[in-house]
């Protein structure tokens, strides 16, 4: 629910006009804005005000509880609207466009495009993150290389995928690059690889490590990309290998990574780059653990070898990629009213670079959607299946699709009216 403020005939005037274009979510209270504010309060995804931001910020603040539950803040003032708390830059773009006036977009309120960037595909992060979004807010031409094809979220119209004159670059990539360092270059790392580990009795931690350091500098993989390591399952019980493990976690801030572990005979049927006569019988551990906890973590996904085996001082590893799908939000509305929709919903749809559905639905939830998403009436399972974030909107519990989509596909249900 978008609620819209404004003292005084002539604010309440312009609110109710406002309220007509930004669609069945906007209502106008009736009476001292200061009591339906309170009452309203909890159930507001966003509150715009036709006030000076002074007496804005005096109304909202003994009402800031949690910046990740408290609605977005918009200030209509002068010739602007400003967004002033809780990310509301959508809303403001949304408003300033009705009213034909200047979106302000404040570093207290409008985190950077690239920080959900971040978020959604649970990477880490070298470079400057908060200069180069700072770049992306002011305008700058910022380039973007995604060189494996990650379903990104929308990002503003001056993020480019090619082109010269740059002054920032973005990498989102599991890979080293080559070359020297660039400190306007800022790395995304995603989560990507399953590192396999074979080894012998007793291996020592120095080897183990010394392996995993080696895929980093001799193939190139970036160690902060590891999700998960994979070995045989009478392995686990190898000191040296938990201890190696224990060390990269110390080295890589992670305790998310575990050593998943499969039976003989499990590895024994994947195909691998390199088989081999093995002492146990089968013809791999590494490269086969490695394609094993993929095939697991990938839930159905494609994956590859992304680094096929290197042998240390007893000890054997490589690693498999998870590769990145395109996403399929089914999500419902719900009956139509805000209120009626869910907070999951709302994430889907600000996640989305592309939202399909009707102009009836679409309206519903366009003040929620990032600047930049496209809209289109349909085609959203060949959108995803092509690798884009896709939110696939209705009325009620929502959308369905028959038959398989190779791409993630999850399900929001819209909540239903009792009769």
């Amino acid at each position: 629910m978008i609620g819209v403020f404004a003292a005084g005939e002539r604010g309440r005037r312009a609110a109710v006009e406002l309220a007509g274009f930004l669609g069945p979510d906007a209502v106008v209270p009736d009476g001292p804005i200061g009591p339906a504010l309170r009452a309203l309060w909890p159930r507001l995804g966003s509150a715009v005000f036709f006030l000076g931001t002074e007496a804005t910020v005096r109304l909202v603040a003994p009402l800031l509880r949690d910046e990740r539950a408290d609605p977005g803040v918009v200030c209509v003032d002068g010739g602007f609207a400003v967004s002033l708390l809780g990310g509301a830059d959508a809303v403001a773009e949304r408003v300033a466009d009705v009213l034909g006036a200047q979106a302000v977009t404040t570093a207290a309120s409008a985190g950077s495009p690239l920080d959900e960037l971040v978020e959604l595909l649970d990477a880490t992060v070298e470079g400057d993150l908060a200069a180069c979004g700072e770049a992306v807010r002011s305008g700058e031409p910022v380039l973007l290389a995604n060189p494996l094809g990650f379903p990104l979220p929308a990002l503003p119209d001056n993020v480019v995928p090619h082109g010269h004159g740059t002054g920032w670059s973005v990498l989102v990539d599991d890979r080293v690059p080559k070359g020297p360092a660039d400190d306007r270059v800022v790395r995304v790392v995603p989560r990507t690889l399953v590192v396999g580990v074979g080894s012998s009795t007793g291996v020592s931690a120095a080897a183990v490590s010394a392996a995993l350091a080696a895929l980093e500098e001799e193939r190139g993989l970036d160690l902060r990309a590891v999700r998960a390591f994979a070995t045989l399952d009478r392995k686990v019980a190898e000191q040296g290998i938990a201890d190696a493990l224990e060390d990269w976690g110390f080295w890589h801030d992670s305790t998310t990574a575990p050593l998943l572990s499969y039976p003989g005979e499990e590895l024994a049927v994947i195909p691998v780059p390199n088989p081999a006569e093995l002492a146990i019988g089968i013809p791999s551990v590494a490269e086969a653990a490695a394609l094993r906890g993929a095939m697991e973590l990938s839930a159905g996904g494609r994956v590859e070898i992304a680094a096929e085996k290197v042998k240390g001082v007893g000890v054997t590893v490589a690693a498999a990629r998870v590769l990145p799908r395109g996403r399929l939000a089914l999500v419902g509305l719900g009956p139509g009213d805000a209120d009626e929709r869910t907070p999951r919903a709302e994430a889907e749809l600000r996640r989305a670079s592309v939202v399909v559905g009707s102009a009836e639905c679409v309206a519903q939830v366009r003040h929620l959607l990032r600047p930049g998403t496209r809209v289109v009436a349909d085609g959203a399972v060949r959108l995803a299946e092509d690798g884009a974030a896709v939110a696939f909107v209705e009325a009620g519990a929502g959308p369905d699709v028959a038959g398989p989509v190779r791409a993630d596909v999850v399900r929001v249900t819209g909540v239903t009216r009792q009769l």
